[in-house]
């Protein structure tokens, strides 16, 4: 694998005074670039480790261009970095650049050109996304944590209630946090063998409740709009902060309902002549948002609300 070398930073030096436009296939470790030229030609490609160093060492010596990279895990750092040292950073949607992941031969070298030629022709061929500030990233990077922390709790229920039928046994409905005192009426050894599950089970209760705690102090401290969204019945600060985070910056919607299709609530839509078939929403967007406005909807629709 071709890493990047002083070379290689020193022939894009000697682009400076031209318009280029650079492709930028983002790998876990390393990334390869493609730098196209006014014309069209490709004027360099190479790889450079992952890293903020490994960006510095190429992007930090060349003046501001256009460069093109896709969402993915590393993509909000990277592009935020890029854009600290003056590029013109295009976050291309995955799901939007066909002639990538449909292509039959699909490597690094291939996809960064592929970003590169069409950020040349157009960038609205990339589907461009916007990501959210790094405040608002870990930020929600604690709801998430939360989010894997009761993923992994009812995982361990689901598996506690299987084992109890397996054995003949059944554990009665309750909440996670009688789940012990339920296991007190299973038989002895059965009782003995879920024990330490039982434990692991309260335990995650209490990490579930820390991060609620933090989650209360960030919606008060630093986003007094959960506040007004809380006036909605079913609506909590979870999914109150949830949504803001998500959305993070209001005013790139042009309509209050693009917001909706943002998170997927749009129905899909494949017109052709005289035909408009009613297809169902696209779920596209973020899916633990739409999550939490489902949940909100089912306490709206269901039997909690209407007694109040």
């Amino acid at each position: 694998m071709r890493k990047i070398s002083t070379a290689a930073t020193g022939r894009i030096e000697n682009f400076k005074d031209h318009q280029l436009t650079i492709g930028l296939d983002l790998g876990d470790r390393f990334s390869h670039y493609c730098i196209l030229n006014e014309a069209g030609d490709v004027i360099g490609e190479r790889n450079l480790p992952t890293t903020p160093k490994g960006i510095d060492e190429v992007f930090s010596r060349i003046p501001r261009n256009r460069i093109a990279l896709e969402t993915g895990t590393h993509s909000p750092w990277v592009s935020r970095h890029l854009a600290r040292l003056g590029h013109e950073v295009i976050v291309a949607h995955a799901r939007n650049v066909r002639l990538i992941g449909d292509s039959s031969r699909k490597d690094d070298r291939f996809d960064a050109q592929t970003l590169a030629r069409l950020a040349r022709i157009d960038p609205g061929l990339l589907g461009p996304a916007q990501h959210r500030s790094a405040q608002a990233q870990i930020h929600l990077t604690v709801i998430r944590a939360r989010a894997g922390l009761v993923s992994a709790r009812t995982a361990l229920v689901n598996s506690a209630r299987g084992l109890t039928k397996s054995y003949g046994e059944r554990l009665r409905k309750c909440s996670t946090q009688k789940i012990r005192e339920m296991a007190q009426g299973l038989s002895p050894e059965l009782k003995d063998a879920l024990d330490p599950l039982c434990g692991e089970i309260e335990s995650l209760n209490e990490r579930v409740a820390e991060y609620d705690r933090r989650i209360e102090q960030i919606a008060k401290e630093v986003y007094p709009q959960v506040a007004l969204l809380k006036q909605v019945k079913g609506v909590g600060t979870l999914i109150a902060l949830t949504y803001i985070l998500t959305l993070d910056d209001p005013h790139r919607f042009r309509r209050s309902r693009d917001a909706g299709c943002f998170v997927g609530l749009r129905p899909g839509r494949r017109n052709s002549g005289m035909s408009q078939p009613q297809l169902r929403i696209s779920k596209e967007g973020d899916v633990y948002l739409r999550t939490m406005l489902v949940q909100g909807a089912h306490y709206i629709l269901g039997p909690f609300w209407r007694g109040q």
